[in-house]
C-alpha cells in the first residue's frame, strides 16, 4: 500500500470514528484548493528549506483561520512534522476516493467548452446516473480549447463528444483520402 493511501486510510478511520467524514473531506478540499490558488502557500507546502516546526505553525494558523476542525488541524500538523506535507493533494484524493467507495458513489469527470447552466448540469448528472446505475459525484471543469461538446470520464470509460476531437478525426480521415 502506498504511503498516501496509508495516511488517507488512517485519517478516514479517525474521521469515521468521530463522525466527521464530511467535515474533514470539505476542509481537505478547501485546503488543497487554497494551495493550488496561492503560490506562497504552494511554496510553503513544497519547500524542503522550511523547518518542520515552521510548516506546522504556518499550516495550523492557516487552518485555524479557515475554521478547520481539530482533527484536520492535527492531521495536517502531523504530516508536516513527518515532512510529508507535499503529499497533501495525494492524501486528499485517496481520502475522497475511499469516502466515495464506501458510499457507493462513482465520480464522473466532465470537461466542457464553456460553463454549464444549472439545468444542463442537473440533466447531465441524471443521465450519467442512468447510465452508470449508481450515485454519481460530478466534477465539472471548463476547457475552452474543446470548442464545443463534452468529455466525460467515469472510471476507465471515456466519452469524448468535443468538437476539437471531431475536427481531428475529420482531418485524419481527409489525410487518408488524399
Amino acid at each position: 500500500m502506498e504511503l498516501a493511501t496509508r495516511y488517507a486510510s488512517a485519517l478516514f478511520d479517525l474521521a469515521d470514528e468521530q463522525r466527521q467524514l464530511d467535515v474533514v473531506a470539505e476542509e481537505l478540499k478547501a485546503f488543497c484548493a487554497a494551495i493550488a490558488e496561492n503560490s506562497d502557500l504552494n511554496r510553503l507546502v513544497r519547500s524542503p528549506a522550511l523547518s518542520r516546526a515552521d510548516k506546522q505553525r504556518a499550516t495550523d494558523a492557516l487552518l485555524e483561520a479557515f475554521g478547520a476542525s481539530e482533527l484536520t488541524r492535527k492531521f495536517v500538523g502531523y504530516i508536516a512534522s513527518r515532512r510529508r506535507l507535499f503529499m497533501i493533494g495525494q492524501i486528499t484524493q485517496r481520502f475522497l476516493e475511499e469516502l466515495a467507495r464506501r458510499r457507493g458513489e462513482v465520480t464522473a469527470s466532465v470537461v466542457s467548452a464553456q460553463p454549464l447552466s444549472a439545468a444542463q448540469e442537473a440533466a447531465l448528472t441524471d443521465e450519467i446516473k442512468k447510465q452508470v446505475g449508481a450515485k454519481v459525484q460530478v466534477e465539472l471543469s471548463v476547457d475552452p480549447s474543446l470548442l464545443g461538446g463534452l468529455v466525460v470520464r467515469v472510471g476507465s470509460r471515456m466519452v469524448d463528444t468535443s468538437l476539437r476531437t471531431q475536427l481531428q478525426k475529420l482531418e485524419t480521415a481527409m489525410k487518408g483520402a488524399a
